[in-house]
């Protein structure tokens, strides 16, 4: 087994930022009123600017390959050039297209050579499985390098537009043409970015990162499916995937819009993620006073003080100085969050060899959890 490292950490967030009066200016009103939940949900989530792939228009000026490829280039040196890439591992929650895969369409922009690549697909822990895929690669000696990449393109998603005929169609039915909070919610808390890490099998610069272990969970053996594209949820839980629907009703019932059951969230998200946090940390024999910087990827920061309250109930509380975010400046851009914070932390010139990182991620989806454990050599 080889030791593996992150050498590099590179970022690409698209466009200016945009501030909480601005967003409605790229979304787009719904039914030409202006949401009256979005200020409720800023409030909690306390998001102050975050970036889109789109300018006022509602138009693309990125898709999300382009994104991924705009971080990993940023990769590329003297010392490390495309043509020393082996293994490109990219994940992401909204590809631009269902097949060809994520990765394969990066690697096509890319334009360099032949590559061993992985695709990981999920909600927030797709960004994690593709780092997993990359340090196992690496760590068995499959390769000497690796590039890992968390993106999201979901702006596009998002736009009032999509929603046009749900909209029409409510009205025809008499109904208020209110789109539900389920997908409301979902306007006002997520954002654009790409982020990237270059692996390798030997520490290299001032500053590498040695990944100690890696520990992923998952609770849908036991939970009914929380955050949702592609299809409805049924009153028995079940989900209704889009291919079940008739071609008229992907678009009257908003079919393809990304949906949150937020009593399912709050119920489980904070619960399980101690829990699993916990799990990781007892299995490979980590303490909380080990730890220099623990970086957890939130949704909102709604959730910071449950969850702070929960791992102090686990026995594995982290003083407020070690907690370090980007949330309210970066947005929530689903699985490149958390490489746009430990991205961030990387290049402050902050870190001290010797010191420790633990990465949390959590997923909505249906409840899985991903750790990381890092050593700054």
């Amino acid at each position: 087994m080889f030791d593996v490292y992150i050498t590099k950490a590179a970022k690409y967030l698209p466009n200016e930022a945009v501030s909480n009066d601005e967003m409605e200016s790229y979304l787009g009103l719904i039914n030409d009123t202006a949401s009256k939940a979005r200020r409720i949900i800023l409030r909690n989530n306390k998001i102050t600017s975050r970036y889109y792939a789109v300018d006022k228009n509602g138009k693309s000026t990125h898709n999300n390959a382009e994104l991924t490829r705009n971080a990993i280039v940023q990769l590329f040196d003297e010392d490390f050039t495309p043509q020393d890439l082996e293994v490109l591992s990219c994940g992401t929650s909204t590809p631009d297209i269902f097949l060809p895969s994520h990765a394969a369409m990066v690697h096509g922009l890319l334009q360099n050579k032949s590559v061993e690549l992985n695709s990981s697909t999920g909600v927030c822990c797709a960004g994690m499985n593709s780092l997993k895929f990359g340090f196992l690669s690496v760590r068995s000696g499959n390769s000497a390098n690796a590039v890992c990449t968390g993106s999201e393109k979901v702006s596009t998603w998002l736009i009032a537009q999509k929603y046009k005929t749900e909209v029409e169609n409510l009205k025809n039915l008499e109904e208020q043409p209110i789109i539900a909070f389920k997908k409301d919610f979902l306007r006002w808390m997520l954002s654009d970015g790409a982020g990237a890490l270059l692996l390798e099998n030997k520490p290299k610069g001032s500053i590498s990162l040695k990944i100690e272990w890696m520990e992923a969970f998952s609770y849908a053996y036991e939970l009914e499916t929380c955050m949702y594209a592609g299809g409805d949820k049924l009153e028995n839980g079940d989900i209704k995937p889009w291919s079940e629907y008739e071609p008229e009703e992907l678009l009257t019932e908003s079919v393809f819009a990304i949906k949150q059951d937020v009593k399912l969230l709050d119920e489980f998200i904070l619960t399980k993620g101690a829990e699993s946090m916990k799990d990781a940390m007892d299995k490979n024999n980590i303490k909380s006073e080990d730890i220099n910087y623990f970086i957890p990827h939130v949704s909102s920061n709604f959730f910071v003080e449950g969850l702070k309250k929960g791992l102090v109930e686990k026995g594995i509380g982290m003083s407020d100085e070690k907690w370090f975010m980007n949330l309210s400046r970066v947005g929530n851009v689903g699985s490149a969050s958390i490489y746009l914070a430990l991205e961030e932390l990387m290049n402050s010139g902050k870190l001290k060899k010797g010191e420790h990182i633990l990465l949390s991620v959590p997923e909505s989806g249906r409840f899985s959890f991903a750790y990381a454990y890092l050593t700054v050599c």
